[in-house]
């Protein structure tokens, strides 16, 4: 059986989406013929834990964690956080207007800690693994980013062993959809470009999650750029019926953060007028948030007097999630809204979460706010019983709202498609690997 070393920051007990791909890669990898050695961190600042994760880790395999130096004790202390808290990824504000320290700490992030936090990592990982790999041969090397660290650690061990290295992006480098939030001075940006192409130019197969990555980066190299989305385990869906909610309310649920620049003022808006017009979607309607949301979006819950409908459910397991989405009359999927393409931001057409794929597995209707022209918008115009609204357009969301609340008893969705099945897509990779050698 031929081994692939997987470098991955993100690893069990991390929960959260970054865990996802990898973790669920890494389970099917022997059905295909591959060992998996993993490395990661023995001690990473990740942003939630879910021990539920554990379960697809299969039995057996190496999982090497080396320590990590991070700089989130410094970052807490210039956000006035206490050191047991956790940091909160996305740029999600719980409390309060960013304060001069996550001004400063913003700044920090786009303009000294390059290509990312994970930095400090990349030489011990590159000493250690070096040395690893004299004593341990492995036909193939993977990085997966971000954090865009772990394609560095690939770079420096292709230029060290020659093996074969497949860097594979789960998000943009360069153009990734923050990257306006960063205050980064020009110096840093050409940076991250430089490093980015050295990336892209050493890797011998670059893989993205969606076909506009792909555009964007075969204009960066001459490599083989393929694209393998995100998917869901069918396995995570096998829910028994007792553990779905029965009820006869009209639920729009949202699972995963919600920070500003998901939070969609149309939605709220509508939703409210909805309850002024129609009597019942006000009696039936309820909103469910599971997992962190940003000051604003509490903020536009109670502009709009939405608090009474409105619950608030901080954290969940994955496999309590995959229940709620089961459960759901209308699965919320809000794309961050960062701006257009021609202002330099390439991102929210390209966006093709993992969450979109779980939703699509989850069988329930979903209301999707983003660019009509996107990729995600592509993936759900074959399926009628879900609605597409463009950022902004507030008349639209009503009225995809109301006929969502209207035929919510005829709403039915097709099975899932099984060309996104975490299996078939795990196969769609060892294809990739096989071209390696």
């Amino acid at each position: 059986m031929k081994k692939v070393l997987i470098l991955t920051y993100y690893w069990p007990p991390s929960g959260g989406a970054g865990v996802q791909r990898w973790l669920k890669f890494v389970k099917y990898l022997r059905s295909f013929g591959y060992e998996p050695v993993v490395y990661t961190a023995l001690n990473g600042e990740y942003p939630v834990l879910d021990d539920s994760f554990f379960k697809d880790i299969p039995e057996g395999i190496t999982v090497i964690k080396q320590p990590i130096w991070e700089p989130y004790q410094l970052y807490k202390k210039v956000i006035g956080q206490k050191k047991d808290q956790r940091v909160v990824s996305g740029f999600l504000q719980e409390d309060g207007k960013k304060s001069l320290g996550h001004r400063l700490s913003l700044w920090l992030r786009g303009n000294v800690f390059i290509p990312d936090a994970r930095r400090f990592w990349i030489r011990p990982s590159i000493k250690y693994l070096n040395q690893w790999l004299k004593e341990n041969k492995v036909d193939l090397i993977v990085s997966t980013g971000p954090p865009h660290s772990m394609h560095m650690i690939g770079l420096g061990l292709k230029k060290k062993t020659g093996t074969p290295w497949l860097a594979d992006f789960r998000d943009p480098w360069v153009n990734i959809d923050f990257a306006g939030d960063l205050s980064m001075s020009n110096w840093a940006k050409n940076q991250n470009i430089k490093l980015e192409k050295l990336v892209l130019q050493n890797a011998d197969q670059v893989v993205v999650v969606s076909e506009l990555m792909a555009e964007e980066f075969r204009s960066k190299t001459k490599r083989p750029v393929e694209v393998i989305t995100n998917g869901y385990d069918p396995d995570d869906f096998e829910i028994p019926d007792n553990l779905l909610r029965h009820d006869h309310f009209f639920s729009i649920v949202h699972t995963g953060s919600l920070n500003d620049r998901r939070n969609h003022p149309e939605l709220w808006e509508s939703i409210s007028r909805l309850r002024n017009d129609i009597p019942e979607f006000k009696e039936l309607c309820r909103i469910r948030l599971i997992g962190k949301n940003d000051i604003s979006v509490r903020r536009s819950i109670e502009l709009n007097g939405l608090e009474d409908c409105t619950e608030w459910v901080d954290y969940m397991p994955h496999a309590t999630i995959i229940s709620e989405q089961k459960s759901a009359s209308v699965l919320l999927l809000s794309i961050n809204n960062y701006g257009a393409e021609e202002n330099g931001f390439f991102s929210p057409k390209a966006t093709l979460t993992g969450k979109l794929f779980e939703y699509l597995a989850a069988q329930r209707p979903i209301l999707m706010i983003g660019p009509e022209d996107g990729q995600a918008a592509d993936v759900l115009s074959s399926n009628p019983i879900h609605r597409i609204v463009g950022f902004g357009q507030t008349e639209s969301m009503y009225q995809a709202l109301k006929s969502m609340f209207e035929q919510r008893k005829t709403l039915h969705s097709i099975v899932a498609d099984e060309r996104f099945s975490r299996k078939t897509l795990t196969g769609k990779m060892v294809k990739l690997f096989e071209k390696l050698g």
